[in-house]
């Protein structure tokens, strides 16, 4: 076997410390030997692959009178410090672990020193409570497995790159029996030399080591020397999918007259089994093998059957794409409703990969995809219409009939003779530099007037090589109406207010290591650290050096030692210069506003801001104070800013779309929490980075009302109030629809849809009003002729109809910008 010898003991946890005693810090003799290692396992810190780092998961044995055994993890970034001989002998352990050779040489390794952000981790045995492995699927080509510690803490989950690993693509040493394999292949958890995967070769090798049990409760749930209680929970059996089946057949039921169809009715007890159906899903695929008396055949059996999976598959696929071209439209609406289902609604994602992605495992309602496959479709429909509508002569455009893209409800149309309204945006000629600098004269004083400034914004919006000098100006930072030695004389007093502000935290250790601003550091970290890393400035994770002034005030204030816990900077993505600035920021802002402080969703307002202002730090400050200026009530400590929103967006509802509202209300869906991610943080994970930007400015403008963020959720929610009506009967539905619009709504058809609610509903508000004063007027006038009859005969009296009422939260909807 090969030996370690413990050079470094930073690398092993405070769980393996105390484990194995206080003296092992100071012995260095203290030595570990190497059990087992695997190479080309990954660490995903972000979502995107080129974020992942590779490394070795080992096994490590400390030799006391009570052997201690350690699972790790070490980047190869930290072998490669100690230069190719350490590589080598971890390479060596593995490729000896696949031959199944005895080491006759023990080599001494030293541990590589750990750094913070290499998310290394070392811990005993003991320490680990469960582990939760994933083998590979048809939706996960790698297969994992996160481990649990007793503590309640979680390790990074390892991913197996077995495709790259050494142990699987080396040649073994004597030839073994081929046998054809399924994928995924079925865990084996007594062949360690032809293991299927890194992971179950993994588990093979802990077993040796410590008592696994798996849990009959979830399948991918392994135990780690599991106490009384857990044995006696995870170890109950489940019962068979058909056990209610064999118990129903045994009685007079299975063969009475019910008036359950027969496709649903219990199998009767004689019937064939199918051995294949009993673990046919990819779930079942990770239980124990089944016992047969052909078990020899199953393998051969298995291949047939993918084989022929295969074949039905490509078929599909060719059907898919024949009934999926234009010449083909005119003949689907006459196929068959099964040939129908083959029918590519949208050009780029097909009926099977929608329901890969979407989680065939899951258990979700079948309501909640057949919206989510009748919006495809719908969406299909509706760009198939607009070319259409297109492709017509332009004299079309003057028929009585007009169409539009914009759904309009049809209640409005037909309870009123109001006209049709239509949207004033043009989001394909923004607002750009020359223009900009026309409206200033030679002392920067404009020459429009702040409504023609907001009105050219909402509708066009701005170039983004413009937004740095035209959010300032739409945020209030700079007062429109000043020239350019003004404004100056302003941003300068401002920028030294910021500085004062800073300055009562910065460097003043009595102040930062308190005990409430640790906690709002904490929390401010935690937010900044996964917000928005896939911009360029948060992406990279190699801090800058700072000027050695600043060094000097703040190098042990630095948030990249924030976590109270060096295990805890294990657990969270690595900071840099620009996360550290956005974290400043907010921090600053809880001085500046020391009632409200800082509330979780307050980095996802300021680090666009901080993006498109290049990193400046004082102007970012500022334009996020102007934001929470207008946003302040969404971030309140008892939420009363969201719940007078979300009433009044009910409220909405209710006078623009009555059946919708009904809808919700029979799903007890009228709290509208389906909407609160939408308006906490204005559609900022709801659309892609540069399409909240755009948003944004539009919603800056107030050009028509300062609660437009209430019109553009109940454009996303006319979008799609035909799927809901039709599909969702239950608010979990609803939910669950809506939050995974995400990613997915077209912004421009929406702004536009929004922008007509909202002259629809003004419309409205001035029609219902208008015979608001006829009726008043007209009961004054026959008040009068009553007072007249002095004869005493009776007079009719007018008829009171159900009004619309129009309650002060929705004409506050009216209320423009200042």
């Amino acid at each position: 076997m090969v030996e370690i010898k413990s050079g470094d003991s930073s690398l092993i946890s405070q769980d393996a410390l105390a484990a194995s005693g206080s003296s092992e810090n100071s012995s260095e003799d203290s030595k570990y030997r190497l059990i087992y290692s695997k190479s080309k396992v990954y660490v995903n810190p972000t979502a995107y692959a080129r974020d992942n780092i590779p490394g070795f998961v080992a096994l490590v044995k400390k030799e006391t009178a009570q052997p201690t055994y350690l699972l790790a993890w070490i980047p190869e970034t930290l072998l490669n410090e100690k230069g190719p001989a350490e590589w080598d002998k971890f390479v060596r352990v593995e490729e000896h672990a696949v031959m199944n050779d005895e080491d006759e040489d023990a080599v001494l390794i030293d541990l590589p020193v750990q750094r913070p952000e290499s998310y290394a981790f070392s811990v005993p045995l003991t320490s680990i409570y469960s582990l939760i492995v994933n083998p590979p699927s048809l939706s996960s080509w790698y297969g994992s497995i996160a481990i649990n510690l007793i503590s309640g803490s979680t390790l990074p989950t390892l991913h197996f790159h077995d495709d790259e690993s050494r142990s699987f693509t080396m040649p073994t040493k004597s030839p073994i029996e081929h046998r054809p394999m399924s994928y995924p292949p079925p865990p084996s958890d007594h062949a360690p030399k032809n293991s299927t995967w890194g992971g179950e070769d993994l588990l093979v090798k802990l077993r040796s080591y410590c008592h696994i049990l798996r849990s009959c409760l979830q399948s991918n749930l392994y135990l780690v020397d599991p106490s009384r209680e857990d044995i006696e929970t995870h170890s109950t059996p489940l019962f068979a999918d058909d056990a209610v089946d064999d118990i129903l057949a045994q009685s007079s039921y299975a063969n009475s007259h019910s008036p359950i169809p027969a496709h649903r009715r219990p199998r009767p007890l004689s019937s064939p089994t199918d051995v294949y159906s009993e673990r046919s899903s990819i779930l079942h695929k990770s239980l124990s093998p089944i016992s047969s008396s052909s078990a020899a055949a199953l393998p051969a059996r298995m291949a047939l059957l993918q084989s022929f999976s295969h074949i039905t598959r490509h078929a599909a696929h060719a059907a898919q794409q024949i009934l999926s071209h234009p010449l083909a439209k005119p003949i689907v609406p006459h196929l068959p409703d099964p040939v129908k289902s083959l029918v590519n609604a949208n050009g780029d994602l097909e009926w099977g990969s929608w329901v890969e992605k979407g989680g065939v495992g899951e258990f979700e309602s079948a309501r909640v995809y057949l919206a989510r496959w009748a919006r495809i479709v719908a969406e299909e429909g509706e760009r198939a219409r607009l070319r259409e509508a297109q492709a017509l002569p332009a004299g079309s455009a003057d028929l009585d009939e007009e169409d539009t893209s914009l759904g309009i409800f049809e209640l409005l149309q037909s309870t009123t003779n109001l006209p049709r309204p239509k949207s004033s945006r043009d989001p394909k000629h923004p607002l750009d530099g020359k223009t900009w600098r026309s409206w200033f004269d030679v002392n920067g004083t404009p020459k429009i007037r702040k409504e023609e400034m907001r009105r050219e914004i909402f509708r066009r919006g701005i170039e983004p090589a413009i937004r740095k000098d035209v959010w300032p100006f739409l945020l209030g930072v700079h007062d429109w109406m000043s020239d350019a030695t003004q404004r100056a004389k302003d941003w300068e007093r401002k920028r030294n207010r910021y500085q004062e502000l800073k300055d009562e935290w910065w460097g003043v250790p009595e102040v930062f290591e308190r005990q409430d601003v640790i906690e709002e550091r904490h929390r401010i970290d935690v937010d900044c650290r996964r917000t928005d890393r896939s911009q360029p400035l948060f992406a990279q994770t190699t801090p800058t050096v700072e000027d050695s002034v600043e060094n000097e005030k703040g190098l042990h204030m630095r948030y990249s030692t924030i976590s109270p816990q060096l295990g805890d900077i294990g657990a969270q993505a690595p900071t840099n210069e620009h996360i550290e600035r956005l974290a400043s920021i907010l921090l600053t802002y809880n001085f500046y506003e020391k009632e409200l402080g800082y509330v979780q969703g307050m980095s996802d307002l300021c680090a666009p801001v901080y993006v498109v202002m290049g990193g400046d730090e004082e102007m970012t400050f500022w334009c996020f104070v102007q934001i929470m200026e207008r946003m302040k009530g969404n971030f309140l400590r008892d939420q009363s800013g969201m719940k007078q929103q979300l009433s009044t967006l009910q409220q909405l509802i209710s006078v623009m779309d009555p059946e919708l509202y009904r809808h919700f209300e029979k799903c007890d869906g009228l709290n509208l929490f389906f909407c609160f991610r939408w308006i906490l943080i204005a559609f900022k994970r709801e659309f892609s980075f540069e399409d909240v930007l755009r948003l944004w400015e539009v919603l800056w403008t107030d050009y028509y009302s300062t609660q437009f963020v209430l019109f553009v959720a109940l454009a996303v929610l006319e979008s799609h109030r035909d799927v809901i009506l039709r599909y969702l009967v239950e608010f979990d539905e609803i939910l669950k629809y809506c939050n995974e619009l995400s990613m997915s709504i077209e912004l421009d058809s929406t702004l536009a849809q929004a922008e007509v609610l909202f002259l629809s509903f003004s419309q409205l508000v001035a029609d219902i009003d208008r015979k608001e004063a006829e009726s008043a007027s007209s009961a004054k006038n026959l008040r009068r002729r009553h007072n007249r009859n002095a004869s005493g005969l009776s007079s009719e009296h007018p008829v009171q109809s159900k009004r619309t009422i129009i309650s002060e939260d929705l004409r506050g909807l009216l209320k423009a910008g200042q």
